[in-house]
């Protein structure tokens, strides 16, 4: 199943691929920038930490969910078998 990209997951792609072509084109000495502007690759830089990290709780809460859902599917499987031979002996 494959999902849609969030607008935020969009952003962090362009916000990536910016920084990218920022530090090629810096190392070959084509930009050069003042010291303020200097920084905004690692504001960028920061903010695509931030967004790999929701991403990851997102991950983490997911597979929470699914463990609990396995946990409660065998408990709900075993209780039916149970119910099973118990009614079978009768």
């Amino acid at each position: 199943m494959k999902k849609r990209m969030s607008f935020w997951d969009i952003l962090a792609w362009i916000v990536l691929f910016l920084i990218l072509i920022w530090l090629i084109l810096k190392g070959f000495g084509l930009i050069k920038t003042p010291i303020l502007i200097e920084y905004a690759p690692y504001f960028g830089a920061v903010y695509l930490v931030g967004w790999a990290m929701h991403k990851l709780d997102i991950a983490v809460e997911d597979i929470k969910d699914l463990k609990t859902f396995k946990k409660e599917t065998i408990d709900e499987i075993n209780s039916i078998k149970m119910n099973c031979v118990k009614n079978h002996k009768k």
